[in-house]
């Protein structure tokens, strides 16, 4: 399946520089795949489109602020971008410059400094600090920087790039879709009937980075830290076997529930009774048959990205593309701070 095929023209100026205000006033293009029927509305109606007894999933990890400016031994700045903790003192990181080698020592403020350790693959480094990672992690709540992706401009507080109910530290990027939720939403949602339940998916590195291969099902996804306790794999269980419906907020929240309870993407499935905690992987483009979700609500995604090959396995390339057609001509807002979609 060529990369050619999930490609699409965007105008620079619907690319969203910062998040609409409040938050649930965004707009929301609706799509039921039943009637196949578009709507044209706004995100703060979203109750209208669901029923009492809907299971909305939310992944409620948190961005820490990755981007660390450091100096080298000789005085010069380098940016050490944070991804994952390894083990012990050792962290999988990007490191900024053309100069980097196995050795180099690297100086931060508050008494942190870290020393190159190996270079992998992919352009990633591993690096060795002098504090635990629970403590880097605290240092870089201090002097670290919003790890926001390369088409936003505009400088982001963290807080803007941030969801609501985020809870768990770990990830470099926002599961996007949950930027529409306000807690008045939330609480107009909880008032109707609608259940829900949090997952956790460590958003990586590799949501950044393009595919590279021209053939698609030669690409290889990038493996993310996900978390789901055996009280909310139960609920899930349950709902689903009663013919709830289960609504993913965002692509993160789909690949973890298709992953977790239909054994893909892992080597070790979870027991959907007992939850699951471990590194998945799962590759969601056309041709894949999803077996938990019911419906998503996402944003709009990057041409030739994993996200709208996703999408596209969902609703079908060519449905996909139709509908990004029309939401540009309608001069809806793209990517991680613009508009959502609702597809059931």
């Amino acid at each position: 399946m060529k990369l050619s095929l999930f490609d699409y023209h965007l105008p620079s100026s619907l690319i969203a520089q910062s998040p609409t205000k409040p938050r649930d006033h965004s707009r929301l293009l609706v799509y039921n795949r039943s009637a196949n029927k578009i709507q044209h509305d706004h995100f703060y109606n979203l109750p209208d489109y669901l029923k009492p007894d809907d299971v909305l999933v939310f992944n409620n990890t948190k961005v820490f602020p990755a981007r660390l400016q450091g100096r080298k031994t000789t005085g010069g700045k380098i940016e050490v971008f944070l991804l994952k903790p390894v083990q012990g003192k050792i962290w999988e990181v990007l490191i900024g410059g053309r100069v980097r080698h196995v050795g180099q020592e690297i100086k931060f403020s508050q008494g942190l400094q870290c020393q190159v350790a190996s270079k992998l693959e992919h352009g990633l480094w591993q690096v060795k600090f002098n504090k635990t990672s629970k403590e880097v992690l605290k240092i870089a709540d201090k002097i670290g920087s919003t790890p926001t992706p390369p088409y936003i401009k505009k400088k982001t507080r963290l807080n803007d790039y941030q969801t609501v109910y985020a809870k768990k530290t770990g990830s470099v990027a926002a599961p996007t879709a949950g930027f529409h939720f306000t807690k008045s939403l939330l609480k107009k949602l909880k008032s109707k009937g609608v259940q829900f339940e949090y997952i956790t998916l460590h958003v990586g590195f590799g949501t950044f980075q393009p595919v590279k291969v021209n053939d698609i099902t030669k690409h290889t996804m990038h493996a993310e830290f996900t978390e789901v306790d055996s009280s909310t794999a139960k609920r899930l269980v349950k709902a689903k076997k009663q013919g709830q419906r289960i609504i993913a907020v965002g692509t993160t929240s789909v690949r973890t529930l298709e992953a977790v309870f239909t054994r893909a993407g892992h080597k070790s499935p979870a027991n959907p009774h007992t939850g699951f905690k471990g590194w998945i992987n799962p590759f969601i483009y056309p041709g894949y048959k999803f077996m938990f979700i019911d419906g998503m609500i996402t944003n709009f995604h990057l041409p030739k990205s994993t996200l709208l090959m996703l999408i596209s396995a969902f609703i079908g390339r060519k449905k996909v593309l139709d509908i990004y057609k029309k939401a540009i001509k309608k001069k809806y807002r793209f990517y991680s701070f613009g508009d959502g979609m609702l597809i059931y």
